[in-house]
């Protein structure tokens, strides 16, 4: 819901700090593969119950998922690359929820497979979304930098992540805030469904 402010917002920060790390030699795909790395860090660590210490290397995760978009406007962004960081922060966003159960296998499974499922409500009708649009040759003018049709929603990046932050400054409440960001994100996954319903309809010859 408020991506495209904070983007718009951190927009000269990234873009410095692309710079120099470019001046390094480091690549837009490499900044994503690192990234990566640390929310895998962040994951094993909420798995092992170290939750305030996983906050660290999730927070540069987030900052390399950032960085490697402004670090692909320096050269040339690829299909290749876009391919890269969608799919692994799919995988980064479903690693968390998973860890939290390993955390605390008693209390978490449940709120954390219904949160998985939410997941997967808002990742299928956002990648399906781009797909169709894509097709049709339609743009996102609300994220013009995107490699795809990039569809907003209530619960987008920034507010998974401020989920995810909350759980781990507040482990022993992970039910409840899980089971309130599932509840926000099956509204996402809603309205995304009706905008497709509606701009997808039949063309007119």
């Amino acid at each position: 819901m408020i991506d495209r402010f904070a983007l718009k917002l951190l927009r000269p920060v990234t873009d410095l700090a692309a710079r120099r790390i470019a001046s390094f030699g480091i690549t837009a795909d490499q900044a994503t593969l690192i990234g990566f790395g640390f929310g895998m860090i962040a994951a094993v660590l909420i798995g092992l119950g170290y939750t305030w210490t996983a906050i660290l290397p999730l927070l540069a995760n987030r900052a390399l998922d950032g960085l490697d978009g402004a670090l692909a406007r320096l050269s040339k962004t690829t299909d290749r690359g876009a391919f890269l960081d969608i799919g692994l922060d799919f995988v980064f966003y479903a690693a968390v929820p998973l860890a939290f159960a390993f955390c605390d296998p008693v209390h978490n499974p449940l709120p954390a497979a219904v949160l998985l499922a939410a997941f997967l409500g808002t990742g299928t009708s956002f990648l399906a979304f781009a797909v169709i649009a894509e097709k049709r040759g339609l743009k996102s003018t609300a994220y013009p930098s995107k490699s795809f049709y990039y569809l907003g929603g209530l619960t987008e990046g920034t507010e998974t992540i401020a989920c995810f932050l909350a759980m781990c400054i507040w482990p022993e409440h992970f039910g409840l805030i899980a089971y309130g960001y599932a509840g926000m994100c099956a509204v996402t996954t809603l309205t995304r469904l009706v905008a497709g319903w509606q701009m997808f309809g039949e063309r007119k010859a």
